[in-house]
């Protein structure tokens, strides 16, 4: 028990600082994801909410793929086809240049592409569960499409969406895990390190586990609050 405790202690001595710091990777990425995922998970609902055919056909085909694809791979397409596409691009400038595509923008991209092909789907629903009338109602006001959509459409929207997105973002939590594979010092990386280097692997990914069960856990917490706090206005059934 006493080894255990040195062995996850921080200090010199143990492997604490890092995997604090592995677990800080790993949120961080996960809260970078999240807004870009969102946005364009949400321009692809549009687009397949559109009257024009040409727009729904290639949101379709975006979800298609990215739904299709295992993370993993398309974490492997952003990483490496990412690099050999921005090389390309300068050697037509500078001869023999080379360009390191960093591995958190490309966790970072890979995961929002993912993220936004699901979470477009959520958004559709929430559409769809949200009659004309209240675009009607926005027009016969006075206000523009922008400011329908932004005044009486989008609040609606969160609140229908926020149960299926609260789900994938616990799931975008977890994935954040695949980008150890490219090199990363995420939670799982600093974990396979120290299991390695020690001979204790049950002791650090039992840990991670836990660590990631917390975190979850604590992000359930705070949807619970914000599904709470959308509903607030709402009349008791």
């Amino acid at each position: 028990m006493n080894e255990a405790l040195t062995l996850i202690a921080f200090g010199p001595d143990g492997w604490g600082d890092e995997i604090a710091r592995g677990v800080l990777v790993t949120v961080s990425l996960a809260l970078a994801s999240l807004p870009f995922g969102l946005v364009l998970g949400f321009l692809i609902a549009l687009a397949k909410n559109s009257g024009e055919p040409s727009l729904r056909s290639a949101a379709n085909v975006y979800t298609t793929i990215f739904r299709g694809l295992p993370e993993l791979l398309t974490l492997f397409l952003v990483y490496y086809g990412g690099q050999m596409l921005l090389n390309e691009i300068a050697r037509v400038f500078v001869t023999g240049a080379t360009v390191d595509v960093n591995s958190f923008i490309a966790g970072m991209v890979a995961l929002s592409l993912v993220f936004s092909s699901y979470a477009s789907e959520a958004f559709l629903s929430a559409f769809r569960g949200i009659r004309q009338g209240q675009y009607e109602g926005g027009y016969a006001l006075g206000l523009s499409r922008s400011l329908t959509m932004r005044l009486v459409i989008l609040p609606q929207l969160i609140r229908l969406a926020l149960p299926a997105l609260g789900n994938l973002w616990l799931i975008l939590l977890k994935e954040t895990a695949l980008v150890s594979a490219i090199g990363l010092d995420d939670l799982l990386r600093w974990a396979g390190i120290a299991a390695r280097v020690t001979k204790e692997p049950f002791l650090f990914f039992g840990g991670a586990c836990l660590i990631y069960l917390a975190l979850s856990m604590i992000s359930s917490a705070g949807l619970s609050r914000i599904e709470t706090w959308t509903r607030r206005g709402e009349a008791p059934r």
